[in-house]
């Protein structure tokens, strides 16, 4: 059986349908417009924009929809996202965080707390679940990129808290302040990442059932339907085989 705690590896390995595709590629367009809204449209000048542009390309966004994402910032000018996050827990007691992008966070919070408890979960209060979690930046490398000695002599280098090999990627992680400039430094020698981000890692992820992780992914399914939703983080091991 194979465990893991990151629902966005999971999705990688899922497969994408055109449906999901499109879904995935909305999210990721308001990431950089909103990225581009509120810094420079250059890139090398914006971390976020430029981590956003990169997202985008690792999920194989055509580079048109890139260009009218950060063209769109000036267009619409009046229209404010924010950056919310809302805890809770989903089936089976799995602690969640879900990160939203949203320009009504009345709509937002009335949507993700009918799923939870459709799901026989409940929506928290601000801290009711993130002291479960630690927030750091993470860098997925392919092995094929990289040697072990120079992707760990370069980690150092760089600042980063960690540098884990897996069983088919290096794991960098910083701290969450020191993320972008971390990223920054591997960037000069690697290319290209399988993923990078700020996310929420568990400080300890529990074992839960097959059964068990059906009913949280099924969740963490319906939650990634919300336009507003950008990211979900649960503090289990989720076993997908």
């Amino acid at each position: 059986m194979a465990g893991h705690s990151h629902w966005a590896g999971i999705k990688h390995k899922k497969g994408k349908q055109d449906k999901e595709r499109s879904k995935i590629f909305a999210k990721l367009s308001r990431e950089i417009t909103v990225a581009a809204k509120l810094g420079a449209k250059d890139p090398d000048s914006n971390p976020r924009l430029r981590a956003a542009i990169q997202a985008s390309r690792q999920a194989n966004m055509p580079k048109d929809n890139i260009t009218r994402a950060i063209s769109k910032s000036e267009i619409d000018v009046n229209k404010n996202y924010e950056s919310l996050r809302y805890e809770g827990f989903g089936p089976h007691n799995v602690a969640m965080i879900i990160e939203t992008l949203t320009d009504n966070k009345n709509r937002s919070a009335s949507n993700i707390r009918t799923i939870l408890q459709k799901s026989g979960g409940r929506l928290g209060e601000t801290g009711s679940t993130s002291h479960y979690f630690f927030n750091c930046g993470v860098i997925h490398i392919s092995k094929d990129k990289i040697s072990e000695e120079k992707i760990f002599e370069l980690a150092i280098n760089a600042g980063a808290k960690d540098c884990l090999t897996l069983s088919d990627f290096y794991a960098i992680i910083t701290e969450r302040e020191d993320f972008y400039k971390v990223k920054s430094e591997i960037e000069k020698s690697v290319d290209t990442f399988i993923h990078s981000g700020v996310e929420w890692r568990p400080q300890s992820a529990i074992d839960i059932s097959k059964e068990q992780s059906d009913d949280v992914i099924k969740t963490l399914e319906a939650l990634e339907e919300d336009d507003d939703v950008q990211n979900t983080f649960v503090n289990s091991n989720l076993l997908t085989e």
